[in-house]
């Protein structure tokens, strides 16, 4: 529910403040439309049921030189002086307190400029700490120490730079149940683009971009994007003013034009200005395929059709504490595949793994979609007895499997009667299967149902592609679970060979 009242409050408080340095100083901090739109959206979007602010995380990330810090310090003295919260702790994060400190001494100096402010408030430079005494509020900004972190009760933090993070500790100490005595707790991120696909920005990154692309939904986290596309001309202006909201205002291109012809003449450093100034991740890695193919494929699975026909499984056990995936496969007459998929976690294990995947694996569980057995493992038997289950069902010829860490149940399996087949991880057999795969989706071959944690899993897929062009999974590198995709993989593979080693033993070999 948008209530125009309490965004209108906080753009009023917002715009009385008064920048501290620069061509602005001593002026009204008037904000730009985009970061308009970020505060009416964030202040003014109220949950029906609480009455509170239904967003909780805000991820902002935007290039340099267009006003980061101003909007966060902005932020950080509403949350201190204006949200009725009582007691109300806002911290300012960031690599090193130095940094956390840029966004500090950007508020102090907007108080300074504002009389009411002052008046209200004491700013203790030397402990970087602002203190509202009638209403016991701070404002501090933190060094990078976790072990001095914990049991915070915040109100608001802003983490300024999160891809400068070395860990996601201090996220973590940070986000994960701070705040949870507060009713409108709010954690306002904003950084540029970074490089390690292996860090906490990346991670928070994709969740942000699945958002706006509609691959989850979460209404308690707004996500802001401003880049260059990595499909385009990163030297076209054009997607400069796509990437830098502020271009005109407070960033001006002619100082843009010659930062790029710096970089022109210095091949090294143009990975920095698309990173800094375009707002791109530069170090490079293979979304597997756009997920409006995947969906495409979706179509409706008629299971009653399928009682008694023929099918290949792939099972990936990732493992035993984690999330084990099954595929099933089912060749069709017209050349296309049905595809089903079972997913298992424990039950032990099942909250962190939505703190740690940020997925909803209690909604699909009552869904259907993902089954929990009990403990703090995965119970292989129970995947043992669901895969006899659907043998009663179907025709199993095969079951694929990696042969890593899965000798119980393959030698379990085995003894039952299913024919268990290896499957190697490497190049070898992963390349030509996965491209297969591919080229099954592109040409739209591939029935799914629309299954949402498959859907979210064939999202997260990325490949590692070696000097002769092969690809495989990259386990690293998706950040998020694609035990599913491994298991389709494998399935389909299995399921595709075997067709064609049935046309050559009806018809053999044909000679020209």
């Amino acid at each position: 529910m948008y209530n125009e009242k309490e965004a209108m409050k906080a753009v009023k408080f917002i715009e009385s403040l008064k920048h501290g340095k620069g061509r602005w100083a001593g002026k009204n901090f008037k904000l730009l439309d985009w970061q308009y739109e970020i505060i009416t959206k964030l202040f003014g979007t109220i949950n029906e049921e609480t009455g509170f602010r239904q967003y909780r995380v805000c991820y902002v990330e935007v290039p340099k030189k267009n006003g980061k810090s101003e909007l966060a310090a902005a932020i950080a003295l509403k949350l201190l002086f204006a949200d009725n919260e009582a007691g109300a702790e806002v911290y300012s994060a960031a690599s090193d307190r130095s940094q956390a400190s840029l966004v500090f001494n950007v508020a102090a100096n907007m108080i300074r400029n504002n009389k009411e402010l002052s008046t209200r408030s004491k700013i203790i430079d030397s402990q970087k700490r602002i203190v509202v005494p009638k209403t016991t509020n701070f404002y501090a900004a933190l060094s990078a120490d976790v072990k001095t972190k914990h049991g915070f009760n915040s109100h608001g933090v802003i983490f300024d730079e999160l891809h400068a993070q070395p860990n996601r500790d201090l996220w973590d100490v940070l986000t994960l149940g701070s705040g949870a005595a507060r009713n409108q707790p709010l954690i306002f991120a904003i950084t540029t683009a970074g490089y390690d696909r292996n860090s906490i920005c990346w991670e928070i990154h994709e969740y942000a971009d699945k958002i706006l692309r509609g691959v989850i939904e979460d209404d308690t986290f707004l996500p802001v994007i401003f880049g260059v596309p990595e499909d385009v001309d990163w030297e076209d202006q054009e997607y400069w003013k796509q990437a830098n909201p502020s271009l005109g205002h407070i960033l001006r291109l002619e100082d843009m034009v010659l930062d790029y012809k710096k970089v022109k003449e210095t091949p090294s450093q143009q990975n920095n200005f698309r990173r800094l100034r375009l707002n791109q991740w530069t170090q490079s890695s293979t979304r597997f395929i756009d997920i409006k193919k995947w969906e495409e494929c979706r179509g409706e699975i008629d299971i009653n059709a399928l009682r008694g026909k023929e099918c290949y499984l792939g099972l990936d056990l990732s493992s035993t504490t984690d999330l084990t995936a099954l595929s099933l496969v089912f060749p069709l007459d017209d050349g296309r595949f049905v595809c089903m998929f079972y997913f298992w976690i424990p039950e032990e294990k099942k909250a962190e793994r939505i703190r740690l995947d940020r997925v909803p694996y209690d909604v699909w569980e009552r869904e259907g979609l993902v089954e929990v057995t009990d403990g703090n493992l995965i119970d292989y038997d129970y995947v043992i007895k669901t895969i006899k289950q659907l043998a009663d069902m179907y025709y199993v010829k095969e079951i694929a499997f990696d042969r890593w860490g899965s000798a119980y149940i393959s030698t379990k399996l085995q003894e039952e009667g299913f024919k268990m087949v290896e499957f190697g991880q490497g190049y070898a057999s992963m390349s030509p299967a996965t491209k297969d795969l591919e080229a099954k989706i592109l040409n739209k071959q591939l029935l799914h149902g629309g299954n949402k944690v498959m859907r979210w899993m064939m999202d997260n897929l990325v490949v590692r592609t070696d000097p002769a062009g092969n690809i495989k999974p990259d386990k690293e590198k998706s950040t998020q679970k694609i035990d599913g995709c491994v298991a389709l993989i494998m399935a389909l593979d299995r399921a595709v060979r075997n067709q064609y080693s049935s046309v050559y033993e009806d018809r053999g070999i044909l000679g020209l």
